[in-house]
């Protein structure tokens, strides 16, 4: 099974990691990655950049509406994501328990990722994407 680790932090959280050295947070990131992708789990991993830099579309109006960041009142930034490929969403919340960089106002979200597996399989558009996953050395 698929899980996402989605990274996420508080405005004050995020604002308290400025100060620390970009070569710290990447040997300390790495470590763990690497312990990940030792254990044969990890199957992709990803920083975003600063929320600053993003664009929000809002889908109340149409046509829907797009924002440059930095937004408004965020309560929690997303700051990047883990993808495990592991047995289990207890196994998840091992992983997820032993992320660096951790600290009040830090939180991960785990969910799980849905596969194309369950999906109706004679739908179009699923058969389409199937195709396409297959082409493309995903399946």
């Amino acid at each position: 099974m698929k899980y996402m680790l989605i990274m996420r932090s508080s405005d004050e959280a995020f604002a308290a990691f400025e100060d620390v050295d970009p070569a710290l947070m990447l040997e300390t990131m790495g470590r763990f990655n690497d312990e990940m992708i030792s254990a044969g789990v990890l199957v992709a991993a990803e920083g975003l950049d600063d929320a600053g830099e993003g664009v929000v579309v809002d889908y109340s109006s149409v046509p829907p509406v797009v924002t440059d960041g930095p937004y408004g009142e965020t309560k929690e930034l997303f700051g990047g994501f883990w993808i495990l490929d592991v047995a289990s969403r207890e196994e998840a919340v091992e992983w997820a328990s032993r992320a660096p960089l951790a600290g009040p106002g830090m939180k991960t979200e785990i969910r799980r990722v849905a596969s194309i597996d369950e999906f109706p399989q004679d739908n179009v558009w699923i058969q389409k994407e199937r195709a396409w996953r297959e082409a493309t050395g995903q399946l």
